[in-house]
């Protein structure tokens, strides 16, 4: 199980969540996902950018560097969007649709990701 929390804000952003990092994994991500519930999360690595072809909800990204540090985030990405591309991003972190905006969590916030 995964676990994320904001070092920065002291506010846990996945405490249920999810890793993607095989092929197959990060092929599926989130496809048939209905709903994404508060504290879920999946974090595909490695990953530079996503898109949300075939999904029926809509997500927050996190996009994070080798550090674990948000380098940038796409809030409330709609079912066939396109995010955006960051060279420096070691992983991605797929939310809820609102967490970014609930938490508070901008770029240079330092995340410690652990796996429970």
């Amino acid at each position: 199980m995964l676990h994320v929390q904001n070092q920065t804000t002291n506010i846990v952003l996945v405490d249920r969540g999810r890793v993607a990092d095989s092929y197959w994994s990060k092929l599926k991500g989130l496809i048939g996902v209905r709903e994404l519930a508060k504290g879920d999360g999946l974090l595909i690595k490695p990953c530079k950018g996503v898109h949300c072809m075939f999904m029926s909800i809509p997500i927050d990204v996190l996009y994070l560097d080798k550090d674990d540090q948000v380098i940038g985030f796409d809030a409330d990405m709609r079912p066939w969007a396109i995010g955006r591309v960051y060279p420096d991003s070691s992983s991605v972190l797929e939310l809820p649709s609102g967490t970014i905006a609930r938490t508070a969590t901008k770029p240079g916030d330092q995340l410690e990701i652990r796996m429970l």
